[in-house]
């Protein structure tokens, strides 16, 4: 399993994927905003969702699990 982590703390604007999506490394999953900028960020590697921890307008912290995948 592989977790997709937040880099920076921010608000959820976009979640590009859910539950049982295949994913490529590099895929954008999930955009954050974050100092006012929009932040894509990018599966670190291939896999199959398996659970997605952040909705839509959520604000999540730095570090925070966004997407797990299998």
């Amino acid at each position: 399993m592989s977790d997709i982590i937040a880099p920076m703390g921010g608000k959820v604007i976009d979640v590009k994927v859910k539950v049982g999506d295949a994913v490529n490394e590099g895929d954008e999953v999930v955009i954050l905003e974050a100092m006012k900028m929009e932040l894509p960020i990018a599966a670190e590697a291939s896999g199959t969702v398996k659970e997605v921890k952040c909705n839509k307008g959520d604000t999540v912290e730095a570090e925070g699990v966004l997407i797990v995948l299998e």
